[in-house]
């Protein structure tokens, strides 16, 4: 289909220039149109054909994309310069065509053929004056024609050569000569036409235009000789007659080229976009055999990459000597793969020993309550143990990569300045607040080689919160043991002094009677209130353990809430509790304490912001809710709110901020909540009360698993 298509552009091509014997006139162009329309549609098809299989090859092979691309190279190398070269020529063609083909030159060949029309014309004018000049002198010399014939021929003979013709004879009718003037020359002169004689005969001169000579001729009827006719020759410039005739035929294939513009336009075009499209099907041919020798290796060598990708090393390229630089790359290659395989195998080695070496670590890990951090040169995280998630709250997926700071600043700050000292190992008691919650840890940071700066450091964090609690408890138990013992056993004494005075010199004393009552008063109160402050300190430092027992917290709530109620009217109380029972097992007389002591802790904190005017009105919420598996006891109030800073501090014995307080209320209340499983958190009060003023204390205690399932 191709060489027919390729001849039929050529014999187009030659037609259309004229080469062979068949004229492009407008039908054979017309031929030659439809021809190579059919041709160009052939062309599309084995272009669509045959890109549609390179695609499709390519799709269904995804290493094909090589091949493909040295393919549209090719293509693109060929085509562009034939699509720039087609669109050059038909500008070029479409130009020159404009150039022949236009009014001017239409107007110069139709002036240049008057020209030559109106020296016929002249001539042929001149030769009938010449004739009717004649036929009069015939007519005045009719006595001679009659008389004497041969002086008449001679006549004839003199006249027509004194007028420059080339023949002059007087005929018949019928074309029959009677008389001819005797002039000689080498034209063999035609014989008059008789349609020329015919039109002669109305008594109008005829003249005869010059056919394939350069004669001109005149016919006219003589007068007095009756039935003859003057019939004259003369000779036209042979190079004018054939220059009409040349610019005549010019003219003729001038118009027809004009008529044919199009269709000629239109069959070169034609040709041009056949030639491309035949030079883009031979590129594409062309570069897939081309493809075909390049790529195949460099598709074997993506096959074997691979394959060795997915880890299989068992592969080798083949190489072969005519493959050059490729078959160099194919055994370099190959030469990698084995090294592939053997550092593969000695790395397959190592990771088990390490895995092994790691279970070991973990199940060592494991083990160990302590948290560790495992942190790198650069200060970055790069493991920690599960008692470290859980003492930081964060995963290990969350910690990997961070540095200590972001993940812990307390920690992170330790771990600067023990890599800023240089000392192999570091160790510092920090306190952390999560959730409101203070916890004590003691951090020890270890250089893994004390001799290398770019080193890596282990971060040991030991959860200390419980054991200094418990110090501090044992500690201040003694305190409040040895000053119950020492401020108690002399104030039964100084209490009976008191009392006997007064009555004893009660009514003696006369003068200053007032101020020996308010003096035997005042050390009366005063011994009142150092004897409940040392019972307070008893109480503390002898904390009976809990009676546990299946109870609704709610009732607990109620009977602790109820005693603090009654006392302020200038308080609002709230409660909302869960509609389910709150079950747990609690010590109903401890834990009542405990409420009461918060509850009470917040009316006073709200009566303090009314005297200081900050409020006008008190508010306080207690509320209970289950959840997961816990029993949450929330207590809020709007009045003058907790410290920002250190406010863990006021969980610890003797610590408080009233001026007349112990400090052991909330002591007392943290060991409470304590023994029954649970922990305390001092907050702020939520945006949602009171646009957060206040504080909230929060309780969470272990419910029953029965109570649960129930």
């Amino acid at each position: 289909m191709t060489l027919l298509v390729l001849a039929t552009t050529i014999v187009s091509f030659i037609v259309m220039m004229g080469i062979t014997n068949i004229s492009p006139t407008q039908q054979i162009t017309q031929i030659i149109i439809a021809a190579n329309a059919v041709s160009i549609l052939v062309l599309i098809y084995l272009s669509y054909a045959t890109l549609r299989k390179l695609f499709l090859f390519k799709s269904k092979d995804k290493n094909r994309d090589l091949h493909t691309n040295i393919t549209i190279i090719f293509a693109l190398i060929a085509s562009i310069p034939s699509i720039i070269v087609a669109l050059f020529s038909l500008i070029v063609l479409d130009n020159r065509l404009n150039s022949w083909i236009n009014p001017e030159n239409n107007q110069i060949i139709d002036m240049s053929i008057k020209a030559a029309q109106s020296y016929t014309e002249d001539n042929a004018q001149s030769l009938l004056t010449t004739t009717l000049s004649m036929v009069i002198d015939l007519d005045q010399r009719r006595m001679l024609y009659s008389l004497d014939r041969g002086a008449f021929s001679d006549w004839l003979t003199y006249d027509a050569g004194r007028n420059n013709l080339l023949g002059a004879s007087l005929v018949k009718s019928t074309g029959e000569v009677v008389v001819r003037a005797q002039l000689f020359n080498d034209h063999t002169l035609p014989a008059v036409p008789l349609e020329a004689l015919k039109g002669a005969a109305g008594d109008k001169p005829v003249l005869i235009p010059p056919g394939a000579t350069n004669l001109v001729g005149a016919v006219i009827k003589t007068q007095a000789l009756p039935d003859l006719y003057l019939y004259t020759i003369r000779a036209v410039d042979s190079s004018a007659l054939d220059n009409m005739r040349v610019m005549n035929d010019n003219n003729i294939e001038y118009q027809a080229l004009a008529s044919n513009r199009s269709n000629t336009q239109i069959a070169y075009a034609l040709l041009y976009i056949e030639l491309t499209l035949l030079l883009l099907l031979t590129a594409v041919w062309t570069g897939i055999a081309v493809a075909n020798r390049v790529v195949q290796p460099i598709r074997l060598l993506i096959g074997a990459a691979e394959d060795v990708a997915t880890g299989n090393f068992n592969v080798s390229v083949p190489v072969r000597g005519s493959d050059g630089d490729i078959g160099s790359l194919a055994h370099t290659f190959n030469n990698m793969v084995e090294q592939l395989k053997t550092q593969h195998s000695d790395l397959i080695s190592a990771k088990d020993e390490i895995d092994e070496r790691r279970r070991f670590t973990e199940a060592v890990l494991s083990g160990v309550t302590a948290g560790v951090i495992s942190v790198n040169a650069q200060g970055h995280i790069a493991g920690l143990n599960r008692p470290a998630e859980s003492m930081l709250a964060i995963n290990s997926e969350q910690a990997i990569g961070k540095t200590l700071v972001q993940l812990s600043p307390e920690i992170g700050s330790v771990f600067e300045a023990a890599r800023e000292n240089g000392r192999s190992s570091s160790r510092k008691q920090i306190n952390i607040t999560h959730g409101g919650i203070v916890r004590s840890f003691n951090v020890q940071i270890t250089r893994e080689d004390a001799d290398t700066k770019n080193t890596s450091y282990v971060v040991t964090v030991d959860d200390i919160t419980d054991l200094v609690a418990a110090h501090r408890s044992s500690a201040w138990a003694d305190v409040a043991r040895r000053i119950a013992h020492e401020i108690k056993n002399p104030l039964t004494p100084i209490q009976l002094s008191a009392e006997r005075i007064r009555r004893r010199y009660g009514k003696v004393i006369v003068e200053d009677r007032e101020v020996f009552d308010q003096c035997t008063e005042t050390i009366i109160r005063q011994v009142g209130d150092i004897g409940r402050m040392v019972d307070e300190f008893s109480e503390f430092a002898r904390m009976p353990k809990p009676q546990l027992a299946a109870t609704d917290i709610r009732d607990v709530l109620r009977d602790a809430s109820f005693l603090i109620e009654i006392s302020n009217s200038q308080i609002t109380f709230e409660h909302d509790f869960a509609g389910e029972p709150l079950i747990g097992n609690f010590d109903n007389r401890l834990l009542g304490q405990a409420f009461g002591n918060i509850i009470k802790n917040a009316s006073e904190s709200i009566e303090t912001a009314i005297q200081a005017g900050a409020i006008d009105k008190g508010h306080i919420l207690v509320r209970a809710a289950s959840a997961d598996s816990s029993v949450v006891v929330d207590v809020l109030d709007n009045g003058k709110g907790l410290p920002g800073e250190n406010r863990h501090q006021l969980l610890e014995p003797y610590v408080t901020t009233r001026e007349k307080g112990t400090g052991l209320g909330l002591a007392i209340v943290k060991k409470i909540v304590e023994d029954h499983g649970g922990h305390l958190e001092m907050l702020d009060a939520p945006e949602g009360f009171h646009g957060g003023r206040g504080a909230m204390v929060r309780m969470v205690f272990p419910m029953l698993v029965d109570a649960i399932a129930s």
